[in-house]
């Protein structure tokens, strides 16, 4: 006869087996439903990726952190930050910090460039009026856009050879050179110049663009405080005047 031990050994038998599940046979050609997987986690920023155009959107997002941080805070994770998107989405679509100076550049002369032209046109057919028009223009843009004016001209941040930036910069610098051939009354071809007509490109831009640094840092409070009821746009005119022969 069995002992003792020998049916403890069996009611430990049959609790082990009573504990497993059974066998459930598959029928052939009968797939197992497979678990559905757990839903994405949205990112935390909100819906990064939905802009109608993040291309756009981009360029927006450095425009405002330029403005508010300077061109010295502009990076492309303060861009991304800036939009709502992901660090890697602004080296996708430039490249690196140049490539998008460089088109947020192009758009500052684009926009300058109009800027020019739309003074030159509400002047009206008098030349040396479209030349004052379009020089007031110039100051004006760089007082209404500081930010963007300044990056323009940062040379050592730009990308000149980007097709869209050099075609942009050398448009707006044909509406300058009309200041010339308004004074000139002549035509002013950029590509082949006299010596005279370079000479006078050359010192307008100089007079021009240097009024408008001295104007955006303040440094011109001074004379125009010292020539009561002179404004800023009577004194540009007075240094664009023809010098005497």
């Amino acid at each position: 006869m069995p002992g003792p031990d020998a049916a403890k050994r069996v009611d430990r038998s049959r609790t082990r087996s009573g504990d497993r599940k059974p066998v459930v046979a598959r029928k052939p050609g009968v797939s197992t439903p497979k678990k559905p997987r757990p839903a994405a986690k949205k990112a935390d920023r909100g819906t990064p990726y939905h802009h109608g155009d993040l291309h756009e959107a981009l360029l927006q997002a450095a425009k405002r952190v330029a403005d508010r941080e300077g061109i010295n805070g502009l990076t492309l994770r303060a861009v991304a930050r800036e939009a709502g998107v992901s660090h890697a989405a602004p080296a996708h679509h430039f490249g690196d910090i140049t490539g998008l100076l460089s088109e947020l550049a192009a758009i500052g002369f684009q926009k300058f460039s109009a800027t020019l032209g739309q003074a030159a046109c509400e002047a009206g057919p008098d030349s040396m009026a479209g030349a004052r028009a379009r020089a007031n223009a110039y100051v004006a843009f760089a007082r209404d856009n500081p930010c963007m004016f300044q990056l323009m001209f940062r040379a050592e941040r730009l990308d000149h050879n980007r097709p869209m930036l050099n075609e942009a910069s050398k448009a707006a610098f044909a509406k300058l050179a009309g200041i010339v051939a308004a004074q000139r009354h002549e035509d002013v071809a950029l590509d082949h110049l006299t010596l005279a007509q370079a000479a006078d490109v050359a010192r307008i831009w100089s007079q021009v663009h240097g009024f408008a640094m001295l104007y955006l840092d303040g440094r011109l409070k001074h004379i125009l405080d010292a020539t009561p009821g002179v404004t800023a746009e009577e004194l540009l005119a007075a240094m664009l005047k023809p010098p005497a022969a």
